[in-house]
């Protein structure tokens, strides 16, 4: 306080001789007065010695972050960055099975048109070659021939491959991959990601590379499986981090236990019946992926026979009809896209696995506050189904009165 008084004296001096004698009493009773009245004024900061270095950190912005808060800055940067790093990955890989499954689809098209005209040009050449005779006739033999054997070992690798399923799975991938992308954008325009988020969102982006490949050899997807199971894209469920809902989640026992028959009906109903029309696809597809490069074989034979003078009617037949039955076969296959039916009830019944391993991994969860909130689950579960919170419900209470007889599906969208 010292300092003060030395400095308010100075102030009463200088004001003293640089005012007017009609004024001197006034400034007399200033100078008597300015010292009581500093007196009274309280400055901590002062006291402690911290003026001098408050005034440092105001002039100064830099030091006004403490080191905790500089380096959540830095964390959330970060995070930012991998998020937009995995968002640009995402777009890369949509259009990637984009361009991919255009090109597979148009195999399916230019395959089937090419292995037709040529089966029917072969089996045109069988048919004119038995009424011919001399070169002519020997030259059509050939070319017959030369042409079921093509059409033979094309007719192999195509139905190998199953470019209408390839397509299907590109598909799948595009719009899953899509979902992905939607999924980052919400979280970065809401704000405060984590950690947590940006390897939740890896996962995500691993599992379905995983599960729809874009390699035919090596990685392909098994076209034939013995065993029809659904398909997977989604990494296995894990512990949310919690986020202190007081308690309360939107969950009670009554949405418990609609969820709880809700999984009933997407298990007995939904889940079933594709996995029961996928093992009926495949089987078909199996024994028309047989019979087309067999019927061709054996009209190869036959064109070879055609004019021998103990098989040349059998020869004609086989080698004619052999080659229209096969055109018949491969576009009821092919043109048909019996392949994409397949993987098309294969990736249904894996969204409904999807669904039901999501309404019981919530109800696994004891902590309430570490499931998702109960309102806006029952919300999606209702759109994913393609019904109302009410149908919903009513849908609950029906399962829960006819159980496994119960005889509509869960699913009002396919």
């Amino acid at each position: 306080m010292a300092t003060f008084k030395a400095s308010s004296l100075i102030l009463n001096s200088s004001l003293s001789s640089s005012s007017s004698k009609q004024r001197g009493n006034n400034v007399k009773t200033a100078a008597i007065n300015i010292p009581n009245r500093v007196t009274s004024i309280s400055l901590p900061g002062l006291r402690n010695g911290g003026f001098l270095e408050n005034m440092e950190l105001h002039n100064c912005p830099e030091k006004q972050l403490s080191p905790v808060r500089i380096n959540r800055n830095e964390q959330d940067t970060v995070v930012m960055a991998k998020l937009y790093a995995i968002l640009e990955a995402v777009s890369d890989r949509v259009e990637m099975h984009k361009n991919i499954g255009d090109q597979r689809n148009d195999w399916n098209s230019l395959f089937l048109t090419s292995i037709n005209s040529i089966t029917l040009a072969a089996a045109t050449m069988a048919g004119i070659a038995a009424i011919s005779g001399g070169a002519p006739a020997a030259a059509l033999k050939l070319s017959s021939t030369f042409m079921y054997v093509a059409a033979t070992g094309m007719l192999s690798i195509v139905n190998k491959i199953q470019p209408s399923q390839l397509a299907e799975e590109q598909r799948n991938a595009v719009r899953l991959f899509k979902q992905i992308e939607n999924q980052i954008r919400t979280i970065v325009s809401i704000g405060n990601p984590t950690v947590v988020d940006v390897k939740e969102m890896m996962e995500k982006v691993l599992a379905l590379d995983k599960a729809y490949p874009l390699p035919l050899l090596g990685t392909m997807l098994d076209k034939f499986p013995a065993d029809v199971e659904p398909a997977v894209w989604w990494p296995e469920q894990r512990r949310k981090q919690n986020k202190g809902n007081n308690g309360y989640n939107g969950w009670n026992g009554k949405l418990e236990e609609e969820m709880g028959e809700i999984i009933n009906v997407i298990r007995i109903k939904d889940k079933e019946d594709y996995l029961r029309l996928g093992k009926k696809a495949v089987s078909l597809n199996k024994y028309l992926a047989t019979t087309g490069p067999l019927l061709t074989g054996l009209a190869a034979v036959g064109s070879a026979l055609v004019g021998s003078p103990t098989h040349g009617g059998w020869a004609v037949v086989l080698g004619v009809a052999g080659g229209a039955l096969a055109s018949v076969v491969n576009a009821f296959e092919h043109g048909g896209q019996v392949g994409m039916v397949f993987e098309m009830y294969r990736s249904n019944a894996g969204f409904f696995k999807m669904m039901e391993e999501s309404i019981e991994w919530n109800l696994r969860e004891e902590d309430l506050e570490r499931r998702e909130n109960g309102e806006v689950f029952e919300m999606k579960v209702g759109l994913q189904l393609g019904r109302s919170l009410s149908e919903l419900r009513n849908l609950a209470a029906e399962a829960a009165v006819k159980g496994e007889a119960i005889d509509e599906f869960a699913s009002k969208l396919f």
